[in-house]
């Protein structure tokens, strides 16, 4: 019996040390090596900058060395009548850093285990395009590449909303009953059959006949559905099994309002066309919406902390505390450029640097003229930004809510707050 009760007391302390090394080591950036003065200046002045030109009303900023956090500090406010202060364990609408937080690392495992090919036809995996003829041969590596010719954008509330703003009753309900079960908004539920509708337009969109470099979210909207076909798991339940609690991510998921966490969610948009109020804890992204919250192209929520973990994975190739998540060969081949031939600076779902980037000046440069060639990150339209160097061993999480309250707010690209603030980290290295 000692020994059963002394196994059990092991195990206990085995799975509790391994989240304990799943949490973030912060270190001083004078401990790491870098100018801790010049940091705090430079940070601080950009972020004020950006909060006085109305480029968003808070933001924060995470930057780790190595596997060490040596900065994280919040600025501002969730709204501009300053009420509510961000704090740093505030979650925030990920938007398109989705793609690169939700389906991706999932379609890299099943590359790992052989169940999709970069180079086969996609239309091999997903049926309904063996009979579109300008869909049929498009292979996934073309796909993730933005190098297969999708057109960029479908505005799938225009299938749902009638030109004089009102609601299509045969799509929208206010309540729930069997047909109407997928919750778009508080008091606002999608038939169940729009999402077969949604994935048989994407199906008959057109593809460009010229292949070169055309942003595409397309498809994302299809992986999971593709996902949990290959898998036989559910998309959510994939995601948070193979990737979410191996690297200790407690909070990065899907609507995070039905899961009763402590931290604040920051707010996104006012919504003058469909939602009628201010979108918080409700993914922003209109199509990912009208799938009930859950999808490829947007709708996760998480911190920074949680942030950090994921682009940690991919910045050690795949690997957490000796545990091998993704072949580090997969991951390496995803954060390749993949066509730069066509001047397509684009990975496999990941962006890249500009290909001539180190020889631009602070003001043209993506992300940072001094970052190197092998970092790879994403943006999102809500006003988040990540960033992984692999060789600079440098990670950079920037969250804010620049579309609140409304996206014609584009200061934060004018003013390029994003690439001024990475820049600090890189010259701040002694």
């Amino acid at each position: 019996m000692k020994k059963i009760f002394s196994s059990l007391f092991l195990f206990a302390l085995v799975v509790q040390l391994g989240y304990a090394q799943r949490e973030l080591v912060h270190a001083t950036p004078t401990k790491m090596g870098f100018d801790e003065s010049y940091i705090n200046q430079k940070v601080d002045s950009i972020m004020q900058m950006g909060i006085d030109s109305l480029a968003f009303p808070g933001a924060q900023l995470l930057i780790a060395k190595n596997d060490t956090v040596i900065f994280h500090k919040a600025y501002g406010y969730h709204t501009y009548d300053k009420v509510q202060p961000v704090a740093l364990n505030d979650l925030y609408d990920l938007a398109s850093v989705t793609k690169i937080s939700g389906p991706l690392p999932a379609l890299m495992k099943l590359v790992d285990e052989g169940k999709l090919d970069l180079d086969k036809p996609f239309s091999t995996y997903w049926e309904p395009w063996r009979k579109r003829k300008d869909k049929k041969d498009l292979t996934l590596r073309e796909i993730l590449a933005h190098q297969a010719g999708l057109i960029p954008y479908i505005v799938f509330l225009n299938e749902v909303v009638k030109k004089n703003g009102k609601v299509k009753k045969r799509f929208v309900h206010d309540t729930p009953d069997n047909r109407f079960q997928g919750q778009v908004y508080d008091g606002i539920y999608i038939n169940n059959r729009f999402e077969k509708k949604m994935n048989r337009i994407i199906n008959r969109s057109k593809v460009s006949e010229e292949k070169k470099y055309l942003y595409s979210g397309l498809t994302f909207l299809i992986f999971p559905a593709l996902i949990e076909q290959l898998t036989g798991t559910d998309y959510q339940t994939y995601l948070k099994e193979n990737f979410y609690d191996p690297i200790g991510s407690k909070t990065m998921g899907f609507l995070p309002e039905d899961k009763n966490f402590d931290n604040e969610i920051v707010p996104t948009e006012v919504d003058s066309l469909f939602r009628k109020s201010l979108v918080k804890g409700w993914v922003h992204d209109e199509n990912a919406s009208l799938k009930g919250g859950v999808s490829g192209n947007a709708g996760l929520f998480a911190t920074a902390d949680d942030l950090a973990k994921l682009m940690l994975l991919y910045q050690n190739y795949g690997n957490v505390d000796g545990q091998q998540l993704i072949s580090a060969a997969t991951v390496k081949e995803f954060i390749k450029v993949q066509y730069p031939e066509n001047e397509n600076r684009r990975g496999l779902g990941f962006d890249k640097p500009l290909l001539n980037n180190s020889e631009l000046p602070l003001s043209e440069a993506y992300p940072s003229p001094l970052a190197s060639p092998e970092s790879f990150g994403h943006s999102g339209f809500t006003g988040t930004f990540v960033w992984a160097d692999p060789v600079k061993k440098i990670t950079y999480i920037f969250l804010s809510n620049r579309v609140y309250p409304s996206r014609s707010h584009q200061k934060l690209y004018g003013l390029n707050i994003r690439t001024a603030l990475m820049d600090v980290f890189y010259r701040a290295e002694k």
